[in-house]
Order: C-alpha cells, then sequence, then structure tokens
C-alpha cells in the first residue's frame, strides 16, 4: 500500500479497531498517521511481566493523568476520554506483545476487547482510533489462519 492509501484507510473511523499487522508496516502506519495530525503512540510491551506492567506502560505512553487507576475499567475509561491528548484520530502501536500474550492469553484478550470497544466508542463521534498490533510475518499468516 502507499503512503496515500494508507492515510485514506487510516482516515476512515468506520474501519478503525485493534489489527495485528505486519511488524515491516508498523512504521509507515506511524508515518501515516503522523502525517494525518494523529496522537501516535508506541506501546513497547516486550519486557512487561503481567497485567500491572502493561497497564504501567499503556497508561505512560498515552500520557495518562495521574488519577488513571491502573485497571481495566480505568483503562477503558481513560481510552474514551483523552481530553488530555486531543487529536483528530488516535493510532496506537502496540508493540512486542507477543510474550506477555503467550504467557497471559485472558488478559491480552481483555486488552484487545478494551481497545475494541473504544474504537466503537470513538467511531461514534467519527474520529479514527487504531490500535495495531505488530507482528513477524509468519505469525501474521498463523493469526489469520
Amino acid at each position: 500500500m502507499n503512503p496515500t492509501d494508507l492515510r485514506a484507510l487510516l482516515a476512515e473511523p468506520l474501519q478503525s479497531g485493534a489489527y495485528f499487522i505486519d511488524e515491516r508496516d508498523a512504521a509507515a502506519m506511524a508515518e501515516a498517521g503522523a502525517a494525518l495530525d494523529f496522537a501516535v503512540a508506541r506501546i513497547e510491551l516486550g519486557d512487561c511481566e503481567g497485567k500491572p506492567a502493561v497497564l504501567a506502560r499503556i497508561g505512560a505512553s498515552l500520557r495518562f493523568p495521574d488519577w488513571f487507576g491502573g485497571n481495566w475499567d480505568a483503562l477503558a475509561d481513560s481510552l474514551g476520554d483523552l481530553s488530555w491528548w486531543p487529536a483528530p484520530g488516535y493510532l496506537l502501536l502496540v508493540e512486542h506483545a507477543g510474550p506477555w500474550r503467550d504467557a497471559d492469553p485472558g488478559q491480552f484478550d481483555t486488552l484487545l476487547a478494551i481497545l475494541n470497544e473504544a474504537a466503537a466508542d470513538w467511531r461514534e463521534r467519527n474520529v479514527a482510533f487504531w490500535a495495531l498490533l505488530p507482528v513477524p510475518a509468519e505469525m501474521l499468516a498463523q493469526l489469520e489462519a
């Protein structure tokens, strides 16, 4: 996909949500989001062990206010607000989540559900909210199967 196509895709709130993508496309997606003046956050989960570390990393990466409660409900509330980071759209790159996903698939599934719920909430306001999870190409093929 060329940069213009990526921008057109990302600008469309009706398509937004949480998706696994080929890790080779992560930089181009971030560049396309930045070109749209979206708030772009790279959330590095590679060294996170457990839900508390994941929530803390997300909170820090998204500049959550001090009142962020560090639990799933607080994450859902914060993702639905983002008033401290106004933007015409949001692009989260949730990177290197594989080890945590493998160690705690139930908690990982909860995170995906919250990210998709946030995208649906923003969609109602006609704002794109993307949570992209870059993975190696071979893993992407397995996930799609």
